[in-house]
């Protein structure tokens, strides 16, 4: 098979998007973009033994590399419209590519996304993703509108995915049923549009658990010129995970193991009642795990008001 025949047998899929005036098939997409809404842009790359083994399923992989991009548009409560993906593939297998196309567009149609371009080429297994999302105008979550005393939220579980990495690599070994919700966590993870969507009008910044929590919450208290202090006991994980590891290991995962995609935001305390309002209208849980305070430091204390050391905050690719 040749690149322009991959091309229009799996690439090629008309959509029907109004907003789509050309799309696979010219030199540029074109898209028209609604009157009243802003467009919010972001792109990923996933290199195999980096961010992804080399023998995953290739469904598995379709679906994540497109679901961390949405979840960049989840953490900016904007509704993901358009993706490009670039790919390079050593070979055009068949089979593999029948299995990834199907898993990407089936995910695509799950949030009315549509492929408009992108590029293909010969080499090892590297996959990018732009994004292309909208919202309101004025109305995006960003990392830069938290004030001293607001709530800090979470969603969903922490912790899972770092948990089934480190079994991977053969530093933990977990049961087999904890293993399994774990796996499929991190190859799976569930991007959060709605919830962000739901909480437009109501937190004062957010953004993805992509990096690890610590990390990822300094990111927010940088940008905001504020401080944080995290319970790290309230933060939410898989009950028989807990049973499974160590606390001291616990604690790295769910403060810095990254890979989990939920959102991590602040709110103003007497928005408790907005918070959960929009967890229920998006079914989603959402857990209060600590509070914005004054300077810029961030503090993690547990059940016994110990102060918890972490070795890292998260992930960083030239670490």
């Amino acid at each position: 098979m040749k690149e322009f025949d991959f091309i229009r047998q799996y690439l090629l899929r008309r959509a029907n998007d109004p907003e789509v005036l050309l799309g696979i098939g010219d030199d540029a997409a074109i898209v028209r973009p609604r009157p009243g809404f802003d467009l919010c842009f972001s792109s990923d790359m996933l290199l195999a033994g980096r961010h992804f083994f080399e023998d995953v399923d290739p469904a598995d992989l379709a679906y994540k590399i497109l679901a961390v991009n949405i979840s960049d548009m989840a953490a900016m409560g904007a509704k993901p419209r358009w993706v490009l993906l670039s790919a390079a593939l050593p070979v055009l297998d068949e089979n593999w590519l029948g299995a990834f196309c199907n898993s990407l567009f089936h995910l695509a149609e799950e949030f009315n996304i549509t492929l408009i371009g992108g590029d293909t080429t010969k080499g090892s297994y590297v996959f990018n993703v732009s994004i292309i999302g909208e919202l309101p105008q004025n109305q995006a979550l960003k990392r830069s509108g938290t004030k001293v005393g607001d709530d800090i939220w979470v969603s969903g579980h922490l912790g899972l995915a770092a948990a089934a990495l480190n079994h991977h690599w053969e530093k933990i070994v977990l049961p087999p049923e904890v293993f399994k919700v774990c796996e499929q966590v991190r190859l799976r993870p569930i991007p959060r549009v709605a919830l962000g969507q739901s909480l437009l009008s109501v937190a004062s910044a957010a953004q993805d658990v992509s990096d690890g929590l610590a990390q990822d919450i300094g990111h927010i208290l940088k940008a905001s010129g504020v401080g944080a202090h995290i319970f790290a006991d309230a933060i939410p994980t898989f009950s028989l995970l807990k049973d499974s590891v160590p606390p001291a290991v616990l604690y790295e995962y769910i403060l810095a193991g990254g890979d989990d995609y939920e959102l991590v935001f602040c709110a103003p305390q007497n928005k408790r009642d907005d918070v959960m309002a929009a967890a229920r209208k998006s079914n989603t849980q959402v857990t209060c795990i600590g509070k914005i305070t004054e300077g810029c430091n961030l503090l993690i204390t547990d059940a016994n008001g110990q102060v918890v050391v972490l070795d890292s905050l998260g992930f960083d690719h030239f670490g």
